[in-house]
Order: structure tokens, then C-alpha cells, then sequence
């Protein structure tokens, strides 16, 4: 019997699921969509607004309150302030490139759909227009009303035409037969009469 080796590279026996390379389970397109949701917080007017405010609260603060209470000093330029400014700029700028190429791609598959319409679009207009000209010219040998009524008071003109000398022939006289030749007649005669002796 065959011993099982687990490094064997046969495509007749499933591979193992293996502890040391798990499979992840999240999506590769999680972490764009985290990207695209900071990018787009950070394009309003609120993450203006609200960095804004904090910059003036924490200059305000290191400023103005007691110097036991600062914890970044106005007199060495606010250290940690640019500190947390730059790694903000340093992470936001990847992050806006990252949104941005994931909208490059949306676009570019945008753009391909909206080429594939166009195209199927030109091709049902040259559809629609061939079938409209072989409409336009199948109407043309349509016998309309008015040709069917002309053709149809031709066939009765010519119909009259044809009946009205049969009609009109005179009619062949018959040679009239000799009238039969009448005996004289004969003078009425008076029976003679008896006379008497």
C-alpha cells in the first residue's frame, strides 16, 4: 500500500488545508474600501473644520495654561503637534493615491461598459435604419388605394369598351319569305232557285 506524503505534488489527491498559510477569509478589496471612506473624510470641509480646531485647542492649551500642565512647548515650535501633523499628511497622502487608482479602475471599467454600449447602441441604430430603407422600399411596390382604384376603373372602361359594340351591332334582317300567292276568289255564286210551275 502507497504511503500518504503530504509533500507530494500530484493533482489525483486534494492538497491539505495547512496551519502555516490559512487562507484569508477577508476580502483583498476591505482594505480600498477603508482607504476610499478616510479619503473621502478627509476631502470635506468638516476634516478641515475639525483639524483646524484642534490645532488652534492644542496651541491654545500648550500656550496659555499653566506650565505644568503643557506637555509641548511653545518655546521649541510645538514638537509633538508637527509630529502628529506629519504622520497624519504622511498617512493621508498614500491613502488618497490608493482611492484615487481604485477609482482609475472604476472608471477605466466604466469606460469600457460605456464603450460596449455605444457600440451595441450604433449597432442597433444601423439595424433599426437598414430595416426602415427595406421598409421605405417594400412600401414603395405596396399596391396603395388609389393605384387599386385606378387599375380597377382601367379594367371597367375597358370591360365597357368591349361590351358596348356587341351591343351595339344591328341586328342581321332575315330575308323576308314571298308572301304566298293568294288564289282569286272566286265571285259568290247564288244557288238557283226553284221556280215553281
Amino acid at each position: 500500500m502507497a504511503r500518504f506524503n503530504r509533500h507530494d505534488e500530484s493533482f489525483d489527491s486534494p492538497k491539505g488545508f495547512s496551519a502555516l498559510n490559512p487562507r484569508p477569509n477577508r476580502s483583498r478589496d476591505r482594505f480600498g474600501r477603508f482607504t476610499e471612506a478616510i479619503a473621502r473624510g478627509m476631502g470635506t470641509p468638516w476634516f478641515l473644520l475639525g483639524l483646524t480646531i484642534f490645532a488652534i485647542v492644542w496651541m491654545g492649551f500648550n500656550t496659555f495654561a499653566p506650565p505644568a500642565w503643557r506637555f509641548d512647548s511653545y518655546a521649541i515650535g510645538f514638537t509633538a503637534l508637527t509630529l502628529i501633523l506629519s504622520l497624519q499628511a504622511s498617512y493621508a497622502a498614500p491613502m488618497i493615491l490608493l482611492a484615487q487608482n481604485r477609482q482609475d479602475d472604476r472608471d477605466r471599467v466604466q469606460f469600457e461598459q460605456d464603450r460596449q454600449r455605444a457600440e451595441r447602441n450604433l449597432a442597433d441604430t444601423e439595424y433599426l435604419a437598414r430595416e426602415v430603407v427595406a421598409l421605405r422600399l417594400a412600401m414603395k411596390d405596396v399596391a396603395t388605394k388609389d393605384f387599386i382604384k385606378a387599375e380597377l376603373r382601367s379594367l371597367l372602361e375597358e370591360l365597357e369598351k368591349e361590351e358596348a359594340p356587341s351591343t351595339a351591332k344591328p341586328v342581321a334582317k332575315t330575308p323576308a319569305k314571298p308572301a304566298a300567292k293568294k288564289a282569286p276568289a272566286k265571285p259568290a255564286t247564288r244557288p238557283a232557285s226553284r221556280t215553281s210551275k
